[in-house]
C-alpha cells in the first residue's frame, strides 16, 4: 500500500470518528458536508456547548477562529461558523450554527474552551448576538458606541456608520465652538505612535501582580470596506492589514477564495507567493530582533540587526518592485514573474544575510547582560498556550509544535523540506530563539524555492464565482497563523473575516507578566511580536503605596540593569 493511500485512509478515519461524536446529537445535527479540506456541520445552537465539548476533549484538535455573518436576507438567521483544526492533518472542522433574528441568544462555550473568548465578545459588539451564561463587556467598539447599532449588519454601510457615531470628545468640542480644530488625544497612547494600544501594569515593590490589556482603540472597518470591493480590488485592502507582514494577508485572503471556487493555482505562482513569504518572515524577525536588543539596552546590537535587514528590504523591493506592500497578489496567482537574474542576485544576498546574522547572534547572544534578562523571564506554560490555542513563535517557545506551512500546507510548501523550532521554556530566551532559528531556516528554505522555481504561467485568467461558498485560507505569518474565512457573494465577497496571529496571542501577555519585575514588563509584551507599535509609557499603579504614576517606557526597560554598551 502506498503512502500516499495509507494517509488518505488515516485521513478518512480521523474524520469519520469526530462526525461520529457529533451524530450522537441525533435531531439537533442538520447536515454536514465535506469538500476542500473542511468539514460542514450545521448543528442547533442548544447543543453547540456538546459538541465543541467532544472536539475540546479530542487530541490534536484545536480551535483557530470563529466568523460571525449576516444572513437574514438568505436565511433570516445570523450564523456563527466555529472554525477547529486538526493537527497535521490538513483539516478544518467548521461548525455552523444559526442563531434566529428575533431571538439571538447562543449558549457560551468560553468555560469549555478558554480561546472562545474574544470571538465571542466581538460577535456580541459587532453583530449583537448574545452569549448565554456569561458577562459580556465591550471589547471592540468604545464605551460611547450607540445602543442597538451593530456594525457587522448588513442595514448599515460605512457612510451611515460614520454618520451614526461620533466621539464624546468631538461633540464636546462642538459644544466650546472648536469643531474646526483637531482634537488630539494625549493619554493611553502617543500621536506620533502608528498603532494604539495600553496597559495596566499593577505591582507591588517592583514585581507585577496582575496586568490588564485595553485595545482596540482604532476600528479601521477593514471587514466592512471588503463587502463592497471586486474581488481582486480586496488583495490591495488585505495587503494593509499590517504594516510589516501585509503578504500574508493578502495570500490567506487569496487563498479562502481560490479555496471557495475551487480554483487550481498555477505552480510558479505557487513557489513565488512562498518565496515572497518567506523573505517577508525574515526581515520581520530582524526588525524584531534589533527592537528585543533596543529594549535590552544593547542599540549596538539593534542597529546592527537592522543593517543586515535592510539587505532583505532591497531584495523584496528586486523581486516584487516595492519594499513592502507589494501588491503582486490575484485571485488565482500573482502579476509579477521572477526571472534568473532576479534568482541568481537573491542567493547571492541571501547568502549574505546568513553569514552576518550568524556572526549577530553568536555575539549578542551570548552577552551575560542578554541572557540574565532573557532566560526565565517571562514564562507561559505549555498548558495556557494549548488553552489559548496560541501560535507562531509565542506557542512554539512554549512547546506547542503548531505551524500552517507544515500542518496545512499551502503555496509551495509541500514540495521543499524544513523543520519547526520549539523550545519547552516557554521563557522569553525561548522565544527569542525560536524566532532566530526561523531566520537561518527560512534561508534554507529559499534556496530549495528558488532552486526548483517551476516553468509555466503565473495566474489563472478567469474565474468564475459561485455565490454563497465557504472558503478558509491561513498563512503561516511571521507572528503565528493568519486565518482569512469568507462566504463569497457574486461580485465581491459576503463576508470576510479576518484572524491575525496578535489576535489569538494577545490573551496570554497578562499571564506572562505575572511575577515578572517591573523591568521585564516591556520585552515581555513584545516577545509576542505584537501587532501594535511600541508605546512611550505605561501607568503603574504601586498596591502598596496607593500611587498612579505614569513612567516612560526606556526607564521600565533599563531599570534594574546596566545599559549594555
Amino acid at each position: 500500500m502506498s503512502s500516499a493511500i495509507a494517509n488518505s485512509i488515516q485521513l478518512l478515519m480521523e474524520v469519520s470518528s469526530i462526525i461520529s461524536k457529533v451524530i450522537e446529537f441525533n435531531e439537533k445535527v442538520f447536515g454536514i458536508e465535506q469538500r476542500n479540506g473542511i468539514v460542514r456541520i450545521k448543528i442547533h445552537r442548544d447543543v453547540l456547548p456538546y459538541v465543541a465539548q467532544k472536539l475540546a476533549t479530542t487530541k490534536g484538535i484545536y480551535m483557530r477562529t470563529m466568523m460571525a455573518s449576516d444572513e437574514r436576507d438568505l436565511e433570516g438567521v445570523y450564523r456563527l461558523y466555529y472554525l477547529f483544526g486538526i493537527d497535521r492533518e490538513h483539516i478544518n472542522i467548521v461548525l455552523e450554527v444559526a442563531v434566529p433574528q428575533e431571538d439571538p441568544k447562543v449558549p457560551t462555550i468560553v468555560d469549555i474552551i478558554k480561546a472562545a473568548d474574544w470571538y465571542e465578545l466581538e460577535a456580541h459588539d459587532m453583530l449583537g448576538i448574545e452569549f448565554i451564561d456569561r458577562r459580556l463587556y465591550r471589547l471592540v467598539l468604545p464605551e460611547d458606541w450607540p445602543e442597538k447599532v451593530y456594525p457587522l449588519r448588513k442595514e448599515y454601510s460605512v457612510q451611515d456608520l460614520m454618520k451614526l457615531y461620533r466621539p464624546k470628545a468631538v461633540e464636546y468640542a462642538k459644544e466650546i465652538g472648536a469643531e474646526n480644530i483637531v482634537v488630539i488625544p494625549i493619554g493611553p497612547y502617543h500621536p506620533a505612535l502608528h498603532e494604539p494600544e495600553f496597559f495596566e501594569v499593577y505591582v507591588s515593590g517592583e514585581r507585577v501582580i496582575d496586568a490588564k490589556y485595553v485595545g482596540f482603540m482604532v476600528h479601521r472597518g477593514i471587514e466592512k470596506l471588503g463587502e463592497n470591493m471586486k474581488y481582486d480590488q480586496v488583495p490591495f485592502l488585505a495587503e494593509r492589514i499590517c504594516g510589516i507582514c501585509g503578504f500574508v494577508h493578502s495570500t490567506s485572503y487569496c487563498q479562502a477564495v481560490e479555496s471557495a471556487l475551487n480554483t487550481d493555482v498555477p505552480e510558479r505562482a505557487q513557489f513565488i507567493r512562498s518565496i515572497i513569504l518567506e523573505i517577508e518572515r525574515i526581515h520581520s524577525h530582524l526588525l524584531w530582533f534589533g527592537v528585543a536588543l533596543h529594549l535590552l539596552g544593547y542599540d549596538t546590537g539593534f542597529m546592527h540587526s537592522w543593517r543586515i535587514r535592510e539587505q532583505v528590504m532591497v531584495l523584496a523591493e528586486l523581486l516584487t518592485g516595492s519594499r513592502k506592500t507589494y501588491g503582486i497578489n490575484v485571485v488565482g496567482g500573482v502579476r509579477r514573474d521572477i526571472d534568473n537574474d532576479k534568482i541568481r542576485k537573491a542567493i547571492e544576498v541571501l547568502k549574505n544575510v546568513e553569514d552576518e546574522f550568524k556572526k549577530l547572534v553568536e555575539i549578542s547572544i551570548n552577552i551575560p547582560q542578554v541572557i540574565a534578562r532573557l532566560k526565565g523571564t517571562g514564562v507561559l506554560p505549555l498548558g495556557e498556550a494549548i488553552a489559548l490555542s496560541l501560535v507562531g513563535p509565542t506557542a512554539r517557545g512554549s512547546g506547542l509544535d503548531r505551524d500552517v506551512r507544515r500542518d496545512y500546507p499551502y503555496a509551495a510548501y509541500r514540495y521543499i523540506s524544513f523543520r519547526v523550532p520549539t523550545y519547552s521554556e516557554g521563557d522569553n530566551l525561548a522565544r527569542t530563539l525560536v524566532r532566530v532559528d526561523e531566520v537561518f531556516e527560512s534561508i534554507n528554505m529559499l534556496y530549495q524555492l528558488l532552486d526548483k522555481v517551476p516553468s509555466g504561467e503565473i495566474r489563472v485568467e478567469s474565474w468564475t464565482v459561485e455565490p454563497y461558498r465557504l472558503g478558509v485560507g491561513s498563512v503561516e505569518a511571521p507572528r503565528g497563523e493568519v486565518i482569512h474565512v469568507l462566504l463569497t457573494g457574486r461580485y465581491s465577497p459576503y463576508r470576510w473575516r479576518v484572524r491575525a496571529p496578535t489576535y489569538q496571542n494577545l490573551p496570554a501577555v497578562s499571564i506572562m507578566l505575572k511575577g515578572v519585575d517591573l523591568a521585564d514588563v516591556p520585552l515581555t509584551i513584545a516577545s509576542i511580536d505584537p501587532c501594535f507599535s511600541c508605546t512611550d509609557r505605561a501607568i503603574v499603579i504601586d498596591i502598596g503605596r496607593s500611587v498612579i504614576k505614569t513612567i516612560p517606557i526606556e526607564f521600565l526597560s533599563l531599570k534594574g540593569s546596566k545599559a549594555i554598551r
